[in-house]
């Protein structure tokens, strides 16, 4: 899967100390796909990480170009033992 990342998803990926391949992932087989509710061309997908203790990463891409464009990357609390 072809993508591209902002400024801020660079940053978070470093400050947060998420490793490439978890975004990757999750961006290429996530475990729940939404619609951002503000924004109808980005998505949010969501991922269980086993090797973080199975917290689930947050991965907001930016669908209406070419390639993606992953915006942010995170793990989000609100997710937990949602998925």
């Amino acid at each position: 899967m072809k993508f591209e990342l902002t400024k801020h998803a660079q940053k978070a990926l470093g400050e947060r100390e998420i490793p490439a391949e978890w975004m990757e992932r999750t961006l290429s087989a996530p475990e729940l796909v939404l619609p951002d509710p503000d924004d109808a061309t980005m998505e949010r997908r969501f991922r269980r990480i086993p090797e973080f203790g199975n917290r689930v990463l947050r991965v907001a891409v930016n669908t209406a170009v070419e390639p993606n464009r992953v915006v942010t990357v995170f793990f989000d609390r609100q997710m937990k033992g949602k998925l």
